[in-house]
């Protein structure tokens, strides 16, 4: 079973910049993608907000179109581990950061929560104004 735990989060000041990590492990040959996502109090877990994707195999990325070119999402293959590089943070950046694995990749159709079946226990970050 995959598992994912993400670190980095934190309190920065808004036009900061914090980075990200998800170490993913026992990781299968079936996980196609991985991906961030982000909520904040009030909504469910199938309202998660998608943040970026990573394609595993040659790391082809996409990203929500409301982080105007903010965030970067890489990955390490050696560790298994994905980060997200966020420049630029706004106060409206704040949420719980999740790290999650999906067996699709699906050009620019990876923003549904449920095609990702493991998720992190999630980072919290803070941007403040």
């Amino acid at each position: 079973q995959v598992l994912l735990e993400e670190s980095g989060g934190g309190l920065v000041q808004a036009g900061g910049s914090l980075t990200l990590s998800c170490a993913a492990t026992a990781v299968t040959f079936d996980v196609k993608s991985m991906a961030w996502f982000r909520q904040v109090p009030g909504k469910e877990r199938e309202e998660r907000e998608y943040v970026a994707a990573l394609r595993r195999s040659g790391g082809t990325t996409d990203y929500a179109d409301s982080l105007e070119g903010r965030f970067t999402m890489s990955e390490d293959n050696a560790t298994n581990t994905v980060h997200l590089q966020m420049n630029s943070l706004k106060p409206e950046d704040t949420a719980v950061y999740y790290c999650a694995a999906s067996r699709l990749w699906i050009s620019g159709g990876m923003s549904i929560p449920r095609w990702y079946f493991a998720w992190g226990q999630g980072t919290q970050v803070t941007v403040s104004s």
